[in-house]
């Protein structure tokens, strides 16, 4: 597929397979390489000023036959420039409803989207139902399409037999994915549980470190470092609800590693775990507190935090946790959904004429 290219208009950083095992990695940025590598695909960047192998800086080129325009739908102008003979895809990978903001960008980009038959390419059934609604409010669902494509993980990700500590809790993800509020309740556990310790770790893409006891922070690391913590962990604590997740890799990753996820019924976290007891429902008094702490920094949110702990609105982790460690843990394993060789043949599928 050298005809084929995936363009990201939007990366912070230019990637390439290098990239995925020296360095911390975004999801979306991850799932462009393992695809475009799988598929033997070209990757071009806005912002690539070099070429190694099939990753290059945007370039003209008439003889493309496809191209993959990732994540955002306002720089078709310039993929029609680039490459002015390709189909084209629109892989989304972000949260999308109706009115909201990046609605309002695919909807700025109708009259491209119609012209050039373009089809939307979404990580999970349940952010395609959300593009789909964005697609009816903007008057356009009976000519763009949508289809689901998982993302895919590594598939060397499986349990390996590592010995599982107990105390350690495992968050692995960009710190505006609420790890304001998973720290409020960290504080909380760790009164009750005094050995609990939560090990974080980021992509590297947004910044987030606050010093609270029992936390240990990582620091942007290569996936393989931080796939090292999750697998001797007793869960990834992930209850975030302040950006629901579309796919999840941190749901399907951690899983593949063998071990359970803790977080909340939202985004598209029913559809990627298949084990219900990592869900637990969202409670409005959830919502309610984090919009009032909203932008908050964890130490003045400490006293917030006592109250609400106090209220019992942490009380569902805490005996969860304890019911984990006294020997009810979910067993987990890969789903085979996401692994890169089932996923790759959807795509496949998808590229076919």
């Amino acid at each position: 597929m050298s005809s084929l290219v995936f363009y990201d208009p939007t990366c912070v950083r230019a990637y390439d397979s290098d990239t995925l095992g020296r360095a911390a990695i975004g999801g979306t940025e991850a799932s462009v390489v393992r695809i475009a590598d799988a598929l033997g695909a070209r990757v071009a960047h806005h912002n690539r000023t070099t070429r190694n192998g099939r990753y290059e800086p945007p370039q003209r080129d008439p003889t493309v036959g496809c191209v993959v325009l990732v994540r955002d739908s306002r720089a078709l102008p310039d993929v029609q420039r680039l490459y002015p003979n390709a189909r084209v895809l629109l892989w989304v990978h972000d949260r999308m409803r109706p009115g909201s903001r990046r609605a309002r960008w695919l909807a700025s980009s109708a009259d491209l989207l119609r012209a050039l038959e373009v089809q939307i390419i979404c990580v999970s059934d349940t952010q395609r139902a959300s593009v789909e609604a964005t697609l009816r409010w903007m008057q356009a669902a009976d000519s763009i399409r949508a289809h689901t494509i998982y993302n895919p993980i590594d598939a060397a990700l499986q349990p390996d037999g590592s010995p599982v500590d107990a105390g350690k809790l495992v968050f692995f993800s960009s710190p505006n994915k609420g790890l304001r509020y998973t720290l409020d309740a960290f504080r909380y556990l760790r009164r009750k549980m005094p050995d609990l310790e939560l090990v974080v770790g980021n992509p590297g893409y947004k910044q987030g470190h606050w010093a609270l006891e029992g936390v240990r922070y990582l620091g942007p690391q290569p996936q393989a470092r931080i796939h090292a913590e999750v697998r001797s962990a007793l869960c990834t604590f992930f209850p975030n609800f302040v950006i629901p997740e579309t796919f999840g890799l941190v749901f399907a990753e951690s899983n593949a590693l063998g071990t359970p996820v803790l977080t909340h019924e939202c985004g598209a976290a029913r559809e990627i775990l298949a084990d219900e007891r990592q869900i637990l429902p969202l409670r409005g008094a959830q919502r309610a507190y984090e919009h009032l702490c909203g932008p908050l920094p964890p130490h003045w949110r400490a006293w917030p935090a006592r109250v609400a702990g106090g209220l019992g609105l942490f009380e569902a982790y805490l005996e969860r946790i304890r019911a984990w460690r006294a020997g009810e843990r979910p067993v987990t394993a890969p789903d085979r959904r996401f692994q890169l060789t089932a996923v790759a043949e959807r795509w496949r599928a998808m590229l076919l004429p």
